[in-house]
């Protein structure tokens, strides 16, 4: 981790802070940190600074924290992101986190196997977990929302034309339309497929709904792959 995210529950007093076992094993294993050290720290939706290790052993680990600095700056982009396989969805939900997606919904396609729902993998402390990997690797603060629509047709018909209001629809389809914008400068809401891709009739409720179709060229790539290179070249 490039950043130890701090939360409510760590903090001992205003400047000083007790870290959780995971974060521990981290600064002993990879830091390698002793006592006096200083390390970059950031609390969940606030400030980054630094951390002074005041107590270091195996089981404890205190903080003198000093938060002084904004976290990085949001991208203005939307994802619905068709649910992906359980270890997929883990390494997508880092990627947009890190990448500073603040907003991913999570939706249903035809391509979308049934038991993924039911994936442990779904629930909301897993999910958090993957966020929380996120901003940690991209030193940064502020939690992504995520949202789940088990549903495609009453999403896309009912909801998303509000959500797409004002922003660019874009739906990344191998099969037709022009190739992938590059740093555009308008909000965006883009909307990524299962292995497979969307069918075709999903393809054009999304496009019905203000979307226009765009393609990465002649190569097929796993979804968190599309994820990273689609999210890159549209936002510098």
């Amino acid at each position: 981790m490039n950043l130890l995210l701090l939360e409510q529950q760590h903090f001992i007093d205003e400047q000083h802070a007790e870290l959780d076992q995971r974060q521990i094993k981290h600064v002993l294993g990879v830091h390698q940190a002793s006592e006096g050290d200083e390390l970059r720290v950031g609390m969940v939706n606030g400030k980054i600074g630094k951390g002074v290790i005041t107590q270091l052993s195996s089981e404890k680990m205190q903080l003198e924290v000093e938060l002084d600095s904004p976290p990085p700056q949001a991208l203005p982009l939307t994802v619905l992101l068709a649910l992906p396989r359980p270890k997929m969805l883990k390494r997508s939900l880092q990627h947009l986190t890190s990448l500073g997606v603040k907003k991913i919904i999570l939706m249903n396609s035809y391509r979308v196997e049934k038991s993924f729902w039911q994936s442990p993998w779904l629930s909301p402390t897993k999910v958090r977990e993957q966020l929380i990997l996120g901003l940690e690797q991209a030193r940064d603060t502020v939690m992504p929302e995520v949202i789940v629509e088990r549903r495609f047709k009453p999403f896309v018909e009912d909801r998303l034309p509000a959500l797409v209001q004002g922003r660019r629809g874009l739906v990344a389809h191998p099969v037709g339309g022009e190739g992938c914008p590059h740093q555009i400068a308008e909000p965006a809401v883009l909307a990524i497929g299962p292995e497979g891709g969307f069918i075709e009739y999903e393809v054009d409720k999304l496009e019905q709904a203000g979307f226009q179709r765009i393609h990465l060229g002649p190569r097929i790539l796993r979804v968190e792959t599309a994820v990273t290179a689609i999210v890159s070249k549209l936002y510098d």
